[in-house]
């Protein structure tokens, strides 16, 4: 979680919200309040992700598994699931190989173990190819930056906390509650 010291009220009230009780109605209106993001205002680099746990079926999953981010090399070239291995070394994953119908099925315990084998079937999940793009969506009532997945029904949707944090959700065809999570860009 980020410091909060003299930061803005958004990021205050994001950092409360990922201390603990957060509710998906609750993640909604930050979401609501906060400012669009444009595609060219996203900045190219790697992002760390953290989750904003509502509870979702999700919850805990991404984290457990060695979630580590997004990456943006262009608004084209998107690779948008990074994961680390126990020793540290982040790399992007083919999302069409992650079985997300698993998330929230499968015990943390089980999913921990998977993470434990990332060096080894990290290999059979690499890719070198982006996955996803952004482009300006409506979504809300708001025009802002999206992530388009490239082979999978899901756009993430992003709005500014502060000038190296997003708030984004989860749009996934079929599912019926959020998913939010935060990405906080990495300093060079």
């Amino acid at each position: 979680m980020a410091e909060t010291k003299g930061a803005a009220p958004e990021t205050i009230e994001l950092a409360a919200l990922q201390a603990g009780g957060c509710t998906p109605q609750r993640a909604w209106e930050l979401f609501d309040r906060l400012p669009a993001v444009s595609t060219a205002e996203i900045t190219i680099g790697r992002w760390r992700g953290e989750e904003l746990d509502t509870r979702h079926p999700f919850a805990g999953v991404l984290v457990a598994s060695g979630w580590y981010g997004k990456q943006f090399d262009t608004a084209d070239a998107v690779h948008p699931l990074l994961f680390a291995d126990e020793t540290g070394t982040v790399f992007p994953v083919d999302p069409r190989r992650v079985p997300l119908g698993l998330a929230g099925r499968v015990p943390l315990a089980g999913v921990r173990m998977v993470r434990k084998s990332l060096r080894v079937i990290g290999s059979v999940l690499r890719t070198r190819t982006p996955a996803a793009r952004l482009r300006d969506i409506e979504y809300r009532d708001v025009l802002s930056a999206g992530m388009i997945y490239d082979h999978l029904p899901i756009i993430d949707h992003f709005r500014r906390v502060d000038e190296r944090t997003l708030l984004g959700v989860m749009d996934l065809r079929g599912m019926t509650e959020p998913y939010f999570f935060v990405l906080r860009r990495e300093t060079v």
